[in-house]
């Protein structure tokens, strides 16, 4: 490796870690009027479309199974979230949002919009996109090379969730 790779490795991975503490700080500004954490947030949006897993949230999310499924029983705890059967396996539920945990989400919608409307207006709309494409395209290149065998695994920008992860 080059001096000059490496120094884009550490460039990139900081402008990461800055970029992952902004959008956390974001996140649990817009998800608070909802009574939500980011943390909360981040599981209950995983499972919008469809019903997973906890073992299926921490791999789209990228975190661990532990940590999903402490946030998962506490979703459910608060009447957020339901374990429901999975017709794939006996014993892994499934966690899926109850209407509370939906109109939670759903109070987050309008913060979210605004200021995903402002960082277009600031990046333009075309730079907006082509951050989002880069950013996907890293995290797929870092899956090959760091976890070749979960390389064709969706990665957490493939979730609706919030804008930290």
């Amino acid at each position: 490796m080059s001096r000059t790779e490496q120094d884009r490795l550490s460039r990139a991975a900081l402008g990461v870690f800055r970029l992952n503490g902004q959008f956390l700080s974001l996140s649990e500004e817009l998800a608070r009027p909802a009574g939500l954490t980011a943390a909360w947030w981040q599981v209950l949006g995983a499972v919008l479309a469809e019903p997973l897993p906890v073992s299926g949230i921490a791999r789209v999310m990228g975190i661990t199974r532990q940590a999903v499924q402490r946030i998962a029983d506490l979703l459910v705890g608060k009447g957020l979230a339901e374990y429901v059967p999975n017709p794939a396996h006996r014993r892994a539920k499934l966690l899926r949002p109850t209407r509370e945990g939906r109109t939670a989400m759903s109070r987050i919608g309008p913060g979210h919009a605004e200021f995903a409307a402002r960082l277009s207006r600031e990046l333009g709309p075309e730079e907006f996109a082509e951050t989002v494409r880069v950013l996907e395209r890293l995290a797929r290149a870092m899956d090959a090379v760091h976890h070749p065998s979960t390389a064709g695994a969706p990665s957490p920008a493939d979730a609706s969730g919030p804008p930290g992860g």
